[in-house]
């Protein structure tokens, strides 16, 4: 040998030899060899008589050691190592040994690294124990097989793995996995104990002291992982389970997520190799979108692929594109997607396995315990229990802040064919019709705080009357009082979050002919959807009821609606070319019933689509023509249609440079605004009079009286944000903006920078005027640096001639 030492010899004495020979601390050979430190110090102080050759080999290449040297350091350790028994019977287990690792795992860089830190911190009186749970199909049992081979170095005292079958029907139980453990220790069937409580000790007195690393899989619950955890020493426990387990304290927990698009990516590339993604790039990408990032479903593509080298990914594309059949398309061989939820599908109680089901016909991206609760046919208190137990198993995701709850996308298909299968078509129209009547009435008691016809009144109009979920039927309110959004901000709150639903409800109240809920909802959504202008789908809205008006043959309903729709094509989606045709048809049905009220409306509205397509005198001759409508009408709403459409007329004034004309139009709304309309609130009446101002300060900035321009915008402004209306205030503060730059006042930037901000969010054709304010702006203001620039050093070179 290089330096004399003895061939033989106790394993910790040799190896603090050869680490002082090195010239290493225990830190430095410890971050060399990727073994922890105490692992090293139990070692060499023969705590640790025989680590695994795996160690031995790290710890080898770290010192450096020749291939003599590396082959005296295995002998002295496999000198420690426990010999292998004869055993016969069910104790005869073999040593339990890891699954083999897969060579194309990818991701989960951060999960590694936590327990790697864990492992690190683990010690005499801190034995580690990591929960991974989560989802179906997250990849958590190749997760912690891979991470379990990575972290072998640190657990020279052995590892151990065993599959605890939580998803059978019967699972492992405690007593027989005890006897698994111990049998993989050497302890002889005849010398383990009979019950569960003295197998645990036995297993924990035999583990105080080794620094082991122990792998249960597919756990069921905490009582049956409970007696397998070391009681202390330095093991390292990863538990794997569907379900949280969250009655397991003072443990470290291993999340999960779905992959990243680009890592879903990578795994494809990893199983089929990267000549075939790199000549499908975006297919690959469209297939990693199609299993969600789900682990397992973007495992079973490739191996599909794999199976099939002549075969395109731009054909199994086309395959899952199509709902129906995207389950059926994700197996491969034996690994299956479906399988995979069943397995927990059938673990769950039976109102849970109804909640989710039923939950699949939930609208829009998540969902509340209320919708699962009517889709169900459970109380609310047993929905809130179902979700509750559904997110413990993994089966939903809960959202961080608010009570709501959603599915993975291949998940929710899985649901939505078991209601097929176990509920079929009767049971299912029950549910969804149970729920829009719900849903409807909810929505309409919501939108009613916003209607300055009912000032907080509960909404009447015509109801079926049907019973709803929570008790007796009120057709002249909300179906659950003491559940009811009190007030406008939970109003508003409750409405926003519950969109997707209440319009899912409307779609279907439509599509099976309940037309007068239709109406009743829409109409009570009119004031609601004008402070909410940047929603698009007021055009669905408006559309459905106006054909239900029409469907009823009310031709006054029919031109209410199409007035609304009119004004959604103008102000939510900028379509002027459909405005003036919803417009048009509702001047011929307002006017084949006698209604002035609407004639006017619907002018206004056309006279708005008109200017919109640049027929400027056209939108004039409209305009007038409904003041003058208007003017002859005594009713409280034909004053405030007659505000609008005069501020109308007054813009459209000023912007064909008649700005004189203009604020004279807007300063006659300003005076009925002034006098009070009966039956109006102060609230409402000061709505339209800063609508009035905000276009006598335009006006003014017309005039370039700049200085007097500036009060009104500002006032319009502050009345628009304290009603928070968003798609008001964006044009009043862009407005505004435009006046400050002009006055060279150092809050113009600032202005109409949130302008276009909030314009952007609106999504405003004004956002590209406020973008464009900003950049003349910025221009002025490097004009005048520059020309101030200059001026100085004219005015240094004077002096320096001086």
């Amino acid at each position: 040998m290089r330096d004399g030492t003895p061939l033989t010899g106790d394993f910790g004495q040799r190896l603090r030899h050869l680490r002082t020979r090195a010239g290493l601390s225990q830190e430095a050979l410890s971050h060399a060899a990727g073994v922890s430190v105490r692992a090293l110090a139990d070692m060499e102080r023969g705590r640790t008589r025989g680590p695994q050759r795996r160690t031995v080999q790290v710890l080898a290449e770290a010192l450096d050691l020749d291939d003599a040297e590396a082959a005296d350091l295995e002998k002295s350790a496999a000198v420690g190592r426990p010999r292998p028994r004869t055993a016969t019977g069910p104790a005869a287990t073999g040593t339990l040994a890891l699954p083999r690792d897969i060579n194309d795992f990818t991701a989960r860089g951060p999960a590694l690294a936590g327990l790697l830190e864990l492992a690190r911190d683990t010690g005499p009186d801190r034995p580690g124990v990591s929960v991974v749970a989560g989802q179906p199909g997250l990849g958590k049992t190749a997760f912690a097989v891979h991470a379990a081979h990575r972290l072998a170095p640190h657990f020279p005292d052995g590892q151990f793995a065993l599959d605890l079958h939580g998803m059978d029907p019967e699972p492992t139980k405690p007593r027989d996995a005890l006897a698994r453990l111990l049998g993989a220790l050497g302890i002889a069937d005849a010398a383990i104990p009979a019950g569960t409580d003295d197998r645990a000790g036995l297993w924990r007195s035999l583990t105080g002291d080794r620094r082991m690393l122990l792998l249960l899989d597919n756990a069921v619950d905490e009582s049956q992982v409970g007696p397998l955890l070391p009681g202390a020493g330095p093991a390292l426990t990863i538990v794997t389970s569907r379900h949280s387990l969250a009655g397991l304290e003072s443990v470290h927990r291993t999340d999960l997520a779905l992959l990243r698009r680009e890592e879903a990516v990578e795994l494809l590339t990893r199983i089929i190799g990267p000549e075939r993604v790199r000549a499908e790039a975006q297919a690959a990408r469209d297939l990693a979108d199609l299993c969600g990032q789900l682990p397992l479903a973007v495992r079973i593509a490739g191996q599909r692929l794999l199976s099939r080298p002549h075969e395109r990914l731009s054909k199994l594309v086309a395959r899952l594109a199509a709902e129906g059949r995207r389950l059926d398309g994700l197996q491969a061989g034996s690994l299956r997607v479906r399988a995979a939820f069943a397995l927990s599908y059938r673990q769950l109680s039976t109102d849970a396995r109804t909640f989710l089901r039923r939950a699949a016909l939930a609208a829009g991206a998540d969902f509340s315990p209320e919708t699962g609760a009517l889709l169900a046919g459970l109380s609310y208190d047993n929905a809130v229990a179902c979700a509750e137990e559904l997110t413990d198993a993994g089966l939903l995701q809960s959202d961080a802040a608010a009570e709501r709850y959603r599915f993975h996308d291949l998940l929710r298909l899985y649901a939505a064919e078991q209601v097929a299968i176990e509920d079929g078509p009767e049971i299912r129209d029950a549910a969804l019709d149970r729920t829009t009547r719900w849903m409807l009435r909810r929505a309409t008691a919501a939108a009613l705080h916003f209607d300055v016809e009912h000032e907080g009144s509960p909404p009447g109009g015509a109801h079926d009357g049907d019973p709803d979920l929570h008790g007796a039927p009120d057709p002249h309110g909300d179906p659950d009082p003491d559940g009811a959004p009190a007030g406008r901000e939970e109003a508003r709150a409750w409405l926003e979050a519950e969109r997707a639903q209440w319009l899912a409800a409307l779609r279907r109240a439509h599509e099976t002919g309940r037309h007068q809920q239709v109406l009743d909802t829409a109409q009570a959504m009119h004031w609601f959807s004008d402070i909410n202008q940047h929603w698009e789908q007021w055009v669905e809205v408006f559309q459905r009821s106006a054909d239900s008006a029409r469907l009823l043959g009310s031709r006054r309903d029919e031109a209410i609606h199409l007035n609304y729709l009119a004004w959604s094509y103008n102000m939510c989606v900028h379509d002027p070319h459909n405005a003036l045709t919803s417009a048009d048809a509702a001047l011929a049905a307002a006017r084949d019933c006698g209604d002035g009220l609407q004639e006017g409306w619907a002018l206004g509205y056309g006279a708005g689509a008109l200017h919109r397509q640049g027929l400027v005198p056209e939108a004039q001759a409209r305009l007038r023509a409904g003041a003058d409508c208007l003017a002859s009408q005594k009713s409280a709403q034909a004053r405030l249609a007659e505000l609008t459409i005069l501020n109308s007329l007054g813009t459209l004034l000023r912007q064909a440079g008649q700005p004189v004309e203009a604020l004279e139009t807007h300063r006659r709304s300003e005076r009925i605004c002034r006098s009070g309309i009966p039956g109006r609130t102060d609230e409402l009446i000061a709505l339209y009079h800063a609508v009035a101002r905000q276009q006598i300060g335009n006006d003014l900035a017309a005039l370039e009286r700049w200085p007097e321009a500036e009060p009104p915008l500002r006032q319009a402004l502050a009345a628009f944000e304290t009603a928070q209306m968003p798609a008001w205030a964006g044009p009043a503060r862009l407005d505004l903006g435009h006046v400050l730059s002009a006055l060279g006042h150092p809050d113009a930037r600032a202005t109409l920078l949130a302008a276009r901000d909030d314009l952007t969010g609106l999504r405003s054709p004004r956002q590209a005027e406020a973008a464009a304010a900003l950049e003349a702006l910025s221009a002025l203001s490097a004009s005048s640096t520059s020309s101030a620039s200059s001026a100085s050093s004219a005015s240094e070179e004077t002096t320096a001639a001086r």
